[in-house]
């Protein structure tokens, strides 16, 4: 088994991983590995669950429909979570589907919907965006499952902010034509990245943001970018420039 074996098929559980352990598999993670995938019994399966690494695991029976795993040998032992925070205005579904699976790949540890004047949609459903976590971690190989926060006014999170996380603002009105120029001068530590809704951020969120002392602002070059593209021009930029890609 090498160490990112993306060939093989892997699977979140949400239970303890040890040499071993026994793992129940719900009606519906049967389905997939029994019906789905046509897995036999002694097939082999990753399996993760965001604290214990990655394990191979042996698919065994369990009645007619239902599975188990038996826990084997692990592969990789479990990293450090991100440290990454994404906060962004709450997008239409299926645009929000894609970014929090776009956010997970880019490396991010926490999903933080933030209200802003502009936002359309103010109701999350969380499962889902956590289902889409799930399934860009499994698809992906990544260990970690990102933590996804309630959805809460910008201003109520900035008021409450961390100084010594630094907030990376993605405007389109940013003084400097060049993200990484302006990306160049952060100080190490901590970071987030903000990226707001389809109607952009109102003049007094703007003005709000610009005077907070830790933040700082980017634009996200000459085009304007639907949000769910912004996720991931953000967070490209900010990985490269300050984050994992530079490791």
């Amino acid at each position: 088994m090498t160490e990112h074996d993306f060939a093989a098929t892997r699977l979140f559980v949400d239970a303890p991983l040890a040499a071993g352990a026994a793992v129940p598999l719900d009606r519906a993670q049967s389905n997939y590995l029994l019906n789905v995938l046509r897995k036999a019994p002694g097939d082999f399966v990753l399996v993760f669950n965001g604290r214990d690494g990655e394990w191979l695991a042996v698919l065994e029976p369990a009645g007619r429909r239902d599975a188990v795993l038996r826990v084997d040998t692990q592969t990789r032992p479990q990293p450090e979570a991100p440290d990454l925070h994404y906060l962004f205005a709450p997008l239409k579904q299926a645009r929000l589907d894609y970014m929090v699976q776009k956010a997970v790949e880019m490396g991010a540890g926490r999903l933080r919907p933030a209200l802003t004047q502009h936002t359309q949609i103010h109701r999350l459903n969380l499962d889902r965006m956590r289902a889409n976590a799930v399934e860009a971690a499994e698809q992906c190989g990544i260990l970690s499952i990102p933590e996804i926060d309630e959805p809460r006014p910008l201003a109520a999170i900035l008021d409450s902010w961390d100084p010594a996380r630094r907030l990376i603002f993605c405007d389109e009105a940013a003084d400097k034509a060049d993200p990484v120029a302006a990306l160049a001068g952060v100080p190490k530590g901590p970071l987030a990245v903000l990226v707001g809704p389809e109607g952009g951020f109102s003049a007094a969120e703007r003005a709000d943001l610009r005077a907070r002392p830790f933040v700082t602002v980017i634009p996200l070059g000459p085009r304007i970018l639907r949000a769910d593209t912004a996720a991931v021009a953000a967070l490209a930029l900010v990985q490269s420039v300050l984050g994992d890609w530079r490791k």
